[in-house]
Order: C-alpha cells, then sequence, then structure tokens
C-alpha cells in the first residue's frame, strides 16, 4: 500500500474515538468502509471482518491505537519485533493495538477479489510492547513549523521554470470527533503537505539545485510523518496539564490533604 493512503491514520484516529467513547463503533468502521471499501482482518489461520475484532479486542481490554509511519532508517512509531518492523516499512505504515500486556500490529494492503470487490486487508502480526519514542504534540508542531520555514528557504532558492500553481488535493478527512484543537490543526496541515511532498518535480532543475531540493523535502517529510503520528496520538498523549496545584489531574499530591476525597 502506499505511504500517502491515509487509511492507517483513519483507524487510529476513529478507534481511539470509539475507544473514548465519542462516537459508536458503527459509525468508527463505516468511516473506514466509506473511505476504502470492506475492511478484514487476516491472521494466518482466520479472516474476520474489521468491525468484529475491534469489539473482540475492546472485550480484551484494548485501550488505544497507536499510529506508524516508518520510512527507511527511520522506523518512526515502531518497537519492533523484526517482522513487524519490515512489513510497516514496506507499507509505509501500520496501526498498532495496546492491550494488557501485548501489543498487536495491524499492516494494511489493497484487497482486490474478482473484477468488483475492492477493500482494505489488514495483516494481524505481534508488536513490541515497549512505547514508541515519538515527540509530543506541542514538540512536534514546534518541529514541523521550523522545518517548513528552512525548507521554503531552500525551495525558493532552486525555483526551477514556471509550471503554474499545482492542484492540491488530500483524501484525509482529518481527525475524528474528540481529539484536541491543536491534533486537529495539525493534522490538517500534514494532509496538506503530504499533498505538496507528492507533486514535487525535479524537471528543469540542475543537479545541485535537485540535490539541495531533495535535502530540504526528506527534512519536511520527516517532520510531516512525526506531526501526523503526534496528532493522531493526541487522544491517548499521557502529558496533560497541570491542574491548579501544579500537579496532572488525578495525582494525589495535586491537592491538599484537606482537599482530598472522602474515602482516600
Amino acid at each position: 500500500m502506499h505511504p500517502d493512503s491515509p487509511i492507517s491514520a483513519t483507524l487510529v484516529a476513529w478507534g481511539n474515538a470509539w475507544l473514548a467513547g465519542h462516537v459508536g463503533l458503527d459509525e468508527a468502521v463505516d468511516r473506514l468502509e466509506r473511505a476504502s471499501g470492506p475492511q478484514v482482518v487476516s491472521s494466518e489461520v482466520t479472516e474476520v471482518p474489521l468491525r468484529g475484532f475491534l469489539a473482540d479486542l475492546r472485550v480484551e481490554g484494548m485501550t488505544a491505537l497507536r499510529l506508524a509511519l516508518p520510512a527507511a532508517g527511520d522506523p518512526l512509531g515502531l518497537t519492533g519485533p523484526p517482522p513487524f518492523t519490515v512489513a510497516a516499512v514496506d507499507a509505509g505504515q501500520a496501526a498498532t493495538a495496546v492491550l494488557p500486556g501485548r501489543c498487536l500490529g495491524l499492516i494494511p494492503s489493497i484487497d482486490r477479489r474478482g473484477s468488483s470487490y475492492s477493500g482494505i486487508r489488514w495483516t494481524l502480526m505481534e508488536a513490541g510492547t515497549a512505547t514508541p519514542d515519538v515527540p509530543g504534540l506541542a514538540d512536534a508542531e514546534h518541529m514541523l513549523t521550523t522545518v517548513m520555514r528552512s525548507a521554503t528557504d531552500a525551495l525558493l532558492s532552486v525555483d526551477g521554470p514556471g509550471r503554474g500553481q499545482p492542484s492540491i488535493h488530500t483524501a484525509d478527512e482529518g481527525l475524528a470527533p474528540g481529539y484536541p484543537a491543536r491534533a486537529h490543526r495539525v493534522a490538517a496541515l500534514t494532509a496538506r503537505l503530504a499533498a505538496v511532498l507528492r507533486l514535487a518535480d525535479e524537471r528543469g532543475l540542475t543537479s545541485d539545485q535537485i540535490a539541495v531540493r531533495n535535502q530540504a523535502l526528506r527534512d519536511l517529510d520527516r517532520a510531516v510523518r512525526r506531526a501526523r503520528v503526534a496528532a493522531h496520538n493526541a487522544i491517548i498523549e499521557p502529558h496533560r496539564p497541570a491542574n491548579a496545584f501544579g500537579a496532572p489531574p488525578g495525582d494525589r499530591r495535586s491537592r491538599p490533604d484537606s482537599a482530598q476525597p472522602r474515602g482516600v
């Protein structure tokens, strides 16, 4: 599957919105099927509809879905094992279901059967249980803004023959309900920048200009993928604003003894 396809991001966004109670399971899966057709999950022994698979994982205690957008030499969002990492890098994307004591990886691919059936097959694999080293939303947005400025300067310095203003279209429908406003803003920007990266054209440039331009695009791609992962994981991001007492919500140290709930 082409890494620019937003299907893993859509699964993570709407799956997390469902797990957080903002949408129902049917609404979440309907959104996926509207975008890419029927969805099935395939393992070595069986194949089941995605709707039933997610419902079963919820019963088993699934708490979150994480997005991975790796590239060669940059396993963003992955923590192994090697078979899952290799498959995810080949696909350019993956989703990881987080359960008590284990994680399950999902790798999407186009599923065509006959002349009229086209959907998505999610290959089920074991995934590492360690928390992936990905930036938080605030850090990712700052990094993206910085790289955008430097990439713009670099690309303007190697501007080739004029070709008119390209039409930018993205199939990414954005995040699901329940995500913070900042995550929606970052996700929309990364979707647009990903579309810009797809339109990159080297015609009319010298070899030196191509080298400068390619480095700028690589830096931008790296920042876009990190910001996209951060936005889609924002609903499960553990870092929350401190409350009036300077500690995270729910921390017993966040209130004086006199303010502790009764029975604690």
